[in-house]
């Protein structure tokens, strides 16, 4: 008896250091510019892979591990709770942890710490509120004109007519990114998926997510569609290996705003528009309320609508979840997540406004 007791002692112990020992390691390895280029090669490998095994299967693969994954740590939370399996249970979840803690690691997390992409423009100069307005009156002249192209439903809203047509396009446009941003591989296999949680999303603010063990771009399928093309194309970026939030955005950005999808170029011109605004609106409220108010009626009705929607999903869920994401982005050495500032500054220096 008291052998076994050791013995559960001793794999508590083991587990809880290995685990300890892990986020020692991946720290370190975080400093080297040499092991985040290793981990950089793995991923346009393993990503590849991944897509290939998973983008055939028509619902998220993703998801559903997900799923099991939370039933399993449950159970074991539960079982914690009695007596009798209190150890073991304590065991596989230490067990479970060090698993996905290790290859979330490998086949993502590293990839935070690569080469920020402001350090591969020419010019790196701080944004200003003046040049974010500049930028703000030449996309909101570009949003009215590609608004009057767009599809609309009964009620005047925009839509999009065919969403494999957008998907397709993003994957193209991954293959024409400029190179002195993005060096990496576009395999050009379609891995978008809508989410399977996409009734809860719709209560936690979140439009979209990359699956790192799947390879799959997820997204809210029920989302006002003005926010689905732009979603797509930044979650796309997180496929190539953009990990860093404002630099998806902002690689988003670059796949969309010269689009000839009329559906994908509008998603990112107006999502271009508002991130402008929200940068200026704390230095500048009367300027915004300006634009908005010469908004085109179309856009009017399609920034009411997104608002309806926001506000008939508002609650605790989002509150919580934009909390946590704000500690997730800032534990892996990103801004907050409702922090413009970096993709305001990518997009100045490389518009040169």
């Amino acid at each position: 008896m008291v052998t076994n007791t050791l013995k559960i002692r001793y794999k508590k112990r083991f587990w809880a250091g290995l685990l300890l020992a892990q986020f020692v390691l991946f720290f370190l390895f975080s400093r080297s510019s040499g092991i985040v280029s290793f981990f950089e090669c793995f991923f346009e490998i393993q990503k590849r892979f991944h897509q290939l095994l998973f983008s055939w299967i028509p619902f998220s693969f993703g998801d559903v591990l997900y799923i099991l994954l939370g039933v399993f740590l449950i159970c074991q939370i539960v079982g914690c709770l009695k007596k009798t399996r209190r150890n073991n249970a304590l065991i596989q979840i230490l067990i479970c942890l060090n698993i996905f803690y290790f290859l979330y690691q490998v086949f993502w997390g590293m990839l935070y710490f690569q080469t920020p992409i402001l350090k591969k423009l020419s010019s790196q100069q701080e944004p200003t509120v003046e040049k974010a307005k500049i930028l703000a009156l030449q996309y909101l002249q570009k949003c009215k004109a590609t608004r009057k192209l767009a599809h609309e439903d009964a009620n005047g809203i925009f839509i999009i007519k065919d969403l494999n047509a957008v998907q397709k396009e993003i994957l193209k446009r991954q293959t024409m990114l400029p190179e002195n941003i993005s060096g990496k591989t576009a395999p050009e296999i379609n891995s978008f998926k809508p989410s399977i949680f996409k009734n809860a999303m719709s209560f936690t603010g979140i439009l979209g997510y990359y699956n790192p063990f799947t390879a799959e771009a997820q997204f809210n399928s029920q989302l006002p569609n003005t926010f689905i093309p732009f979603t797509s194309a930044h979650e796309s970026s997180h496929q190539l290996g953009f990990a860093r939030e404002q630099e998806a955005n902002f690689v988003g950005y670059l796949i969309g705003i010269n689009s000839n999808n009329i559906e994908l170029r509008y998603s990112t011109e107006y999502f271009t528009l508002k991130s402008l605004l929200n940068y200026i609106l704390d230095k500048d409220p009367d300027f915004v309320k300006t634009v908005v108010k010469n908004y085109s009626q179309e856009m009017k009705r399609d920034r009411a609508y997104e608002k309806m929607f926001i506000l008939k999903h508002q609650g605790l869920l989002d509150e919580f979840f934009g909390f946590t994401n704000n500690l997730f982005l800032k534990s892996n050495q990103q801004e907050g997540s409702v922090t413009y500032s970096y993709f305001i500054n990518l997009l100045l220096n490389y518009e040169k406004v």
